[in-house]
């Protein structure tokens, strides 16, 4: 009998829910990428119920050395970084050396069982390894092929490889953030290889749409581009303008006021978007004068006149807590609210409502907690139904439903294959 208690954060569902599996059940991912934007990509597709399976190079992931911190404890052989440990959920992992013909077999018979592929070798590396568009197409003509680079595969720096930090200075993200009277600073995380993940998932999801028509084909996407793409306004405001925007600190370029104020007792964040806001919050912080200021009537008129009108909000919210002024905007129905750390930010009732932090365990490592796929599906919903794996914790079952037997399993082992 089905268990009828409901779901926390789907109290009308029963808890018989849970057990369907994910919109890209049946769906087979050969995941040949590493570090994060590849990885990223793929734990989506997994948390969306696509069967990965993790290819590894003989010393794994790069990223189950980038700590501290650690899991795991070192002379047991289990620890692990938490960077890994971020991305690659859901997942199972085949250690594999591609520089032995056997080894590049077995990948051949997982690309010709696959519905996805996703790589980021540089330039010309899957190709000198012998998997080139055309081995590709013969071995699969309906897999969708996704190639993360870091430049695209046609201008100067196609062959460079890609790294976020380096990314996000060359392709202008770096000049937008931070204070107005400091240098540029990169986004607290690789928001470069995040994005093109992300990017990256939408793609492959797309082919998977296209292939009754279109048969399966390959995808390029690369740092640069999402880079370039997520500069959205910024780069319109640059296109029409003709200048380059310079970096605002926390305020937003096209809207006044959308910043963070110092307070009385520390700092928050408030973002009046309409004109309707605009006098409700004049009204809650005691300065009502100021919506009748013609030099402040429309939002043009206010980015107009920043410099005047900043420096007035700023000596009046100074003058009283946080929490005094929270509440009061709360009230007002404006937008605002206080700058949490990382572990405030998981433990508001908010993300804990959507239970966004959640316990997972590890073979080796035990409880390790992760961040919730963002997706609710009504129907066919994600789930953590596996930790991140060990190195080759998967190989002798994958190699085993690709035909191979124990012995011969046992054989690609001694020779260090798998």
């Amino acid at each position: 009998m089905a268990d009828s208690t409901p779901d926390p954060r789907h109290p009308t569902a029963p808890r018989s829910w849970l057990a369907h599996r994910g919109p890209l059940a049946g769906i087979r991912v050969v995941d040949c990428s590493t570090v994060l934007a590849g990885p990223y990509c793929t734990m989506l597709l997994a948390d969306l119920g696509a069967d990965v399976v993790k290819v590894e190079p003989p010393e794994g992931d790069a990223t189950r050395g980038w700590g501290p911190p650690w899991v795991g404890d070192e002379a047991a052989g289990s620890r692990t970084a938490a960077y890994f440990l971020s991305v690659n959920r859901n997942k199972r992992s085949l250690r594999l050396d591609l520089r032995s013909e056997a080894g590049r077999e077995v990948l051949r018979g997982l690309i010709a069982r696959g519905d996805i592929l996703v790589e980021n070798f540089r330039a010309g590396g899957f190709e000198r390894l012998g998997f080139s568009d055309a081995v590709l197409k013969a071995l699969n003509p309906d897999i969708v092929h996704l190639a993360i680079g870091g430049y695209g595969v046609m201008g100067p720096d196609a062959a460079k490889p890609g790294y976020d930090f380096i990314v996000q200075a060359t392709g202008g993200l770096m000049s937008i953030t931070g204070d107005a009277d400091g240098g540029p600073t990169k986004v607290g995380v690789a928001i470069s290889d995040v994005v093109t993940g992300l990017f990256g998932t939408i793609s492959v999801l797309a082919g998977l749409l296209a292939k009754p028509r279109a048969g399966g084909q390959r995808i390029d996407i690369s740092l640069l581009q999402s880079t370039l793409a997520v500069l959205v306004n910024q780069a319109q405001n640059a296109f029409v303008t003709g200048r380059a925007p310079g970096r605002r600190g926390n305020a937003h370029p096209n809207i006044v006021p959308y910043e963070t104020f110092a307070t009385a007792d520390g700092a928050i964040a408030i973002g009046v978007g309409s004109e309707r806001q605009w006098p409700r919050f004049c009204e809650a912080i005691g300065l009502p004068e100021l919506a009748a200021d013609p030099r402040f009537a429309t939002n043009g008129d206010r980015v107009e006149h920043r410099a005047k009108l900043v420096p007035m909000l700023a000596a009046r919210l100074a003058t009283a807590t946080s929490t005094e002024w929270l509440a009061r905007l709360d009230a007002a129905e404006v937008p605002a609210g206080p700058l949490l750390d990382v572990l405030e930010a998981f433990a508001t009732p908010g993300a804990v409502a959507v239970a966004a932090r959640v316990p997972m365990q590890h073979p080796k490592l035990g409880a390790v907690d992760q961040v919730r796929s963002p997706f609710d599906f009504a129907a066919t919903p994600t789930e953590i139904r596996t930790p991140p794996p060990l190195l080759g914790e998967h190989s002798d079952a994958i190699l085993a439903e690709l035909g191979y037997e124990p012995g011969v399993i046992a054989d690609l082992r001694a020779a260090g294959v798998i």
